[in-house]
């Protein structure tokens, strides 16, 4: 199997070294530069073609979030991973809505680290800790008069589906998910996908978004 191609961008040398440290203990990884500037960021992403890059919001010459815009014209199938020491709403919703897959607060957890890389390589949208009920809680305001334009859709969710995104709400993983409503972390995905055909949405941050609009889901 291939292994994951990583970039890592951020002004920190220490950072920097301790997040290479994180990724060379899982094998399927492998780090292929490291940039301490956004600018920087850009042109090794042009060059190494990585698959996944840890982008910085806040860094010299070039910010994380014009590095980003740079990045996902240019580079469409690369997926970003936008990594902050706070949780700036302004910049959260800027970088999802310009593309990242995802956007991280610094003091997560190793093991954590490396589950959103192997999610946002699938495809998944990740957002970490209680930053993803409070993305869910903005985009439900910023999107409320574009949804009253819609047909609205019926509550075609089961009570096992509004389960699971009550549990997207909260921030948590698949395989967190499936331990917490005793499930497999397969059967999660099977559910999500379904929910998303439903709900002809491309992630589950949408589902879950449009669900707490609906008010389907507990507002807690």
């Amino acid at each position: 199997m291939d292994k994951i191609k990583v970039l890592i961008a951020d002004d920190h040398y220490l950072f920097i070294r301790g997040i290479e440290s994180i990724l060379m203990e899982d094998e399927s990884l492998q780090v292929i530069g490291k940039s301490s500037n956004g600018k920087e960021a850009y042109e090794l992403a042009k060059q190494l073609k990585p698959d996944v890059i840890l982008l910085d919001v806040n860094m010299p010459v070039m910010d994380g979030l014009e590095a980003l815009k740079l990045i996902i014209h240019d580079l469409p199938d690369v997926k970003v991973l936008m990594l902050t020491i706070n949780d700036n709403d302004d910049q959260l919703l800027e970088a999802l809505k310009t593309g990242a897959k995802g956007y991280l607060l610094k003091d997560l957890l190793p093991n954590e680290l490396l589950t959103f890389i192997h999610m946002v390589q699938r495809g998944e949208s990740v957002i970490s800790g209680h930053m993803a009920g409070k993305i869910i809680e903005n985009l439900n305001k910023t999107t409320s008069k574009k949804s009253k334009l819609l047909d609205k859709k019926m509550d075609v969710l089961t009570r096992r589906e509004k389960e699971i995104l009550q549990h997207v709400k909260k921030g948590l993983t698949n395989r967190e998910i499936g331990e917490a409503l005793f499930i497999s972390e397969n059967t999660v995905k099977n559910h999500l996908r379904n929910i998303m055909e439903k709900l002809h949405m491309s992630n589950r941050v949408q589902a879950a978004t449009y669900a707490l609009q609906e008010g389907w889901l507990e507002k807690v």
